[in-house]
C-alpha cells in the first residue's frame, strides 16, 4: 500500500489497469506514468484476477498474494467481454487480501444506476471516459489517502439522497452538514454525479 509523509515522495505507486481497449489501456498507462506511477495493464477481468491470484480456474505465473507486488489502485473499464468491471469489483471486494485496495470504475456511458451500483458495491469512484490527467491526479491523491479520501461515500450517502426522479437532494438525516460546509472534493463529485 502507499506510504505516507516524506516516504511517498520517493514511492512509486503501482496501478493495475484493466481495459479491453488497447487504445484506452495505452492512454491510462501513459497518464499514470506521467504522474510517476508504475502500471500493470491487462485486457480482461479474468487476467486481472489471475494477476491477483483470485482466479480459481487457472494458475498464474504472477500471483500478487504470493509475491512482493502490491497494488495501490485498480482501475477497470465497466463494459468488457467475458467479465464486466462490476463483476471484477465484486470479486476484489469479496477478497480478504485485496478488499482495501481502492477500485475505480470507468465507462464511456454516464448511467446513474450503473454508477450507484458500482459505488454501493465498494468502488471508490466512477470516471466517465476519456480519462484525463486531472482524473489521474485525483486518483493519485486517493492512493495516498489525502483529504480523507477523494470521495467519502458514507458522508455523501448520509448527506444526500436521490429523489425518485434521479435528482440529488439534501437529506434531513444529517444535521451537521450543509452545502456550504462540504469540502471541495465532495462538491466536485456531486457535480460529476449530476452531469
Amino acid at each position: 500500500m502507499a506510504k505516507n509523509g516524506e516516504e511517498r515522495e520517493n514511492y512509486e505507486a503501482h496501478v493495475l489497469a484493466v481495459d479491453d481497449s488497447l487504445v484506452d489501456r495505452k492512454v491510462i498507462e501513459r497518464l499514470f506514468k506521467l504522474t510517476s506511477c508504475k502500471v500493470t495493464a491487462v485486457d480482461s477481468g479474468r487476467k486481472a484476477l489471475q494477476i491477483l491470484g483470485l482466479d480459481e480456474g487457472e494458475k498464474s505465473a504472477f500471483d500478487a498474494r504470493n509475491s512482493d507486488i502490491n497494488f495501490d489502485l485498480i482501475i477497470t473499464d465497466y463494459c468488457m467481454p467475458g467479465m464486466t468491471g462490476y463483476e471484477l469489483l465484486k470479486k476484489i471486494k469479496g477478497s480478504s487480501t485485496f478488499r482495501e485496495i481502492p477500485v475505480v470504475i470507468m465507462s464511456s456511458e454516464n448511467i446513474l444506476t450503473r454508477i450507484n451500483r458500482c459505488l454501493e458495491e465498494g468502488a471508490e469512484d466512477f470516471i466517465v471516459k476519456p480519462v484525463k490527467l486531472c482524473d489521474v491526479m485525483k486518483l493519485k491523491r486517493l492512493m495516498f489517502g489525502e483529504k480523507n479520501r477523494v470521495f467519502n461515500k458514507r458522508k455523501l450517502e448520509e448527506t444526500y439522497e436521490a429523489s425518485p426522479n434521479g435528482a440529488l437532494s439534501i437529506s434531513s438525516r444529517s444535521s451537521s452538514s450543509s452545502p456550504s460546509s462540504l469540502d471541495e472534493n465532495e462538491l466536485v463529485r456531486l457535480e460529476n454525479l449530476m452531469l
